[in-house]
């Protein structure tokens, strides 16, 4: 059974074949799909042929869909060249770790402030030394006299003032490490020492 029909000319009555448009006898040209030799049953096999082989075609696509190995882990496939970070972490710089001491805050003891306990006048080291009270001068033989300030506790910061209760019988020098006593007129005076808020004083008494 031929898939194309011949066509019989309508001028020569010839036979030729249908998929020619003219009749290769006379050149009449083919009106519409022309006389066919063969009546309807050729054209409904042809028919059960065209579903035969469009079911052939189906039944192998679905064979090799489903035959087709799939990744079903949705995962690129494996590349050997893609190194894993985990194996690379020997490659990695190493990263410095201060293992420095934190330092220990220094804690500093203040000092409690010193306190003034005891004042006194003395006697230099060359008048003998000692704590001075009440002492007498010949003014005829004596014309000055050294003292210093003893200070208990010493290195405290306090302001010294020394005076004369009468500067007609001494006047008073300041000097290093304490005053100097001017002997100028006969009578008797009170030398007072002043440190802070504490006071000590003698009688110094010149005789003519």
């Amino acid at each position: 059974m031929a898939l194309v029909n011949d066509i019989k000319c309508a001028r020569c009555d010839r036979k030729y074949s249908g998929v020619r448009s003219r009749c290769p006898y006379c050149g009449a040209r083919r009106i519409g799909r022309g006389k066919y030799t063969e009546d309807a049953d050729n054209a409904k096999g042809k028919m059960l042929i065209s579903i035969l082989i469009l079911s052939v075609f189906t039944v192998a696509a679905g064979v090799m869909l489903f035959t087709t190995p799939s990744d079903s882990s949705g995962l690129p496939p494996n590349d050997s060249s893609i190194s894993n970070p985990e194996d690379d972490i020997d490659n990695f710089p190493a990263i410095p770790i201060d293992d420095t001491p934190t330092p220990t805050p220094e804690v500093v003891d203040t000092p409690a402030p010193l306190v003034l306990e005891r004042i006194q006048i003395h006697r230099t080291a060359q008048g003998g030394g000692g704590r001075v009270q009440d002492v007498s001068f010949w003014l005829s033989r004596e014309k000055q006299f050294d003292l210093t300030s003893f200070i208990d506790p010493p290195g405290i910061d306090v302001s010294i003032e020394w005076s004369s209760s009468d500067e007609d019988v001494f006047l008073i020098e300041e000097v290093f490490g304490g005053v100097r006593l001017h002997f100028v007129g006969e009578g008797t005076a009170r030398l007072v020492l002043t440190v802070g808020d504490m006071t000590d004083s003698c009688i110094i008494r010149v005789n003519p």
